[in-house]
């Protein structure tokens, strides 16, 4: 399976690129330490979804609609990516939604349901809709592939970076870094208490974890995906937990050194670098996503 995602990815990258944005790497130095970041909150809908999202609606037969469940910027990117293809498209979201994020699902022309209190019981509202494509937030190697882009470019546009640090939600991202990297260490980093990956590791197989982080309406998934499970720990994989205290201080500096207005789940591998627990020479940050409304 692993061989053919990789592949997928390269697939992946052909079908999504007339539609997303090739996003910049910033490679700088801080306290005497090099680092790249992928600045992904520049990709249009403001995070990497829309290219899972795009690569799934675009493989396979015309949906007549679009399903999907969401805590914010999956929702945003499905919504968008079926903009963009001419499709209608209804988001289920846990009614703990941010304004900002719900305000971008039904700018982007998306219905917005709200039900239930966790990210677990929307897909389980969305998942009655029979008449629909759904389309999965992470558990899904189309995704995946299409998430793994990010990697790819990556790799073309700073082929000297040794790692790759991104947060870890339901494992999508991850897993396509993973497969996208070119057998570079992904480095998956978790707060703390918001870590079903650690909690994974620990049991050797998906299971509920709590949801309690600032970064919990990005990466608020109770369980990761069996198919990010399965790709993570094959590979080259390093769990790192942050505290939310390191992240909200990760969040400022983004802004007070770079200049970047990010989400806390965004700043989630810069608080892991901060800490020194991120290996490489030249380690890579993936800088996922902008949708809050917070500013410095």
């Amino acid at each position: 399976m692993t061989a053919t995602l990789s592949s997928e990815v390269a697939a992946a990258a052909d079908r999504i690129r007339p539609y997303v944005r090739r996003t910049p790497v910033l490679r700088a130095e801080l306290d005497g330490r090099p680092l790249v970041l992928k600045l992904e909150q520049l990709q249009r809908t403001g995070s990497f979804k829309l290219r899972g999202a795009l690569n799934v609606l675009l493989s396979g037969p015309r949906p007549d609609q679009v399903v999907t469940a969401s805590g914010g910027n999956h929702g945003i990117g499905v919504a968008t990516a079926a903009a963009i293809l001419g499709l209608p498209a209804t988001v289920y979201a846990p009614v703990s939604i941010p304004e900002s994020k719900a305000r971008r699902i039904e700018e982007a022309g998306a219905r917005l349901v709200r039900v239930g209190t966790t990210y677990a019981e929307a897909a389980t509202a969305a998942h009655e809709v029979t008449n629909a494509r759904y389309v999965e937030a992470y558990n899904d190697p189309t995704v995946i592939a299409g998430q793994g882009t990010v990697a790819a470019e990556i790799v073309e546009d700073a082929p000297g970076v040794d790692a790759i640090a991104v947060a870890v939600g339901g494992g999508g991202l991850a897993a396509g870094i993973t497969l996208g990297s070119g057998g570079r260490t992904t480095v998956a980093v978790e707060p703390e208490h918001c870590s079903c990956l650690n909690h994974a590791l620990a049991a050797g197989h998906p299971v509920d974890a709590e949801v309690n982080s600032i970064a919990s309406s990005a990466l608020g998934a109770t369980r990761v995906g069996q198919v990010p499970f399965e790709i993570l720990t094959g590979h080259d994989v390093r769990p790192v937990l942050v505290t939310d205290d390191e992240i909200l201080a990760a969040r400022d500096l983004l802004w007070q050194e770079f200049r970047l207005a990010v989400e806390p789940a965004a700043a989630v591998p810069f608080a892991a670098w901060l800490a020194g627990r991120v290996p490489g020479e030249l380690p890579c940050l993936v800088i996922c996503g902008a949708n809050a409304d917070w500013t410095p």
